[in-house]
């Protein structure tokens, strides 16, 4: 896994940077992270509205002891996520790393296939 040294929390990243961070990281990989308008953005479907707002517990717990809250909005079973850092005028280190988190969480509380990753999950709804 790549990772940016922490003195580069706020520094904005370049499209280069970005783009070779997302290349070198599957778990944040374009598959089920994509760049829209400037924000790293996924968007997921649970089971049910319970399961999509428990998940959205667990993030924003995740993201209030990183300091760091997404752009997000829920419909029913559906959870759509944009992560930008406001202070920095765009994607900064700190996104990557609440990416990752959503992950882990995404991961951790639905059901994945043995081989599938959480790009199939987004894609086909799991």
């Amino acid at each position: 896994m790549t990772s940016l040294p922490e003195s580069s929390a706020l520094e904005r990243l370049t499209s280069e940077s970005l783009a070779d961070f997302l290349a070198s990281d599957a778990r944040v990989g374009a598959q089920a992270w994509t760049l829209e308008d400037g924000k790293l953005c996924v968007s997921l479907q649970f089971a049910d509205f319970v399961q999509a707002f428990a998940f959205m517990t667990a993030v924003a717990q995740a993201a209030e002891k990183a300091q760091h809250h997404p752009e997000w909005r829920n419909v029913y079973n559906r959870v759509d996520i944009a992560l930008t850092t406001h202070d920095a005028g765009g994607l900064t280190e700190r996104d990557l790393r609440l990416a990752r988190d959503i992950t882990d969480i995404f991961e951790s509380m639905t059901a994945v296939p043995r081989g599938q990753s959480f790009a199939w999950m987004a894609t086909n709804g799991r």
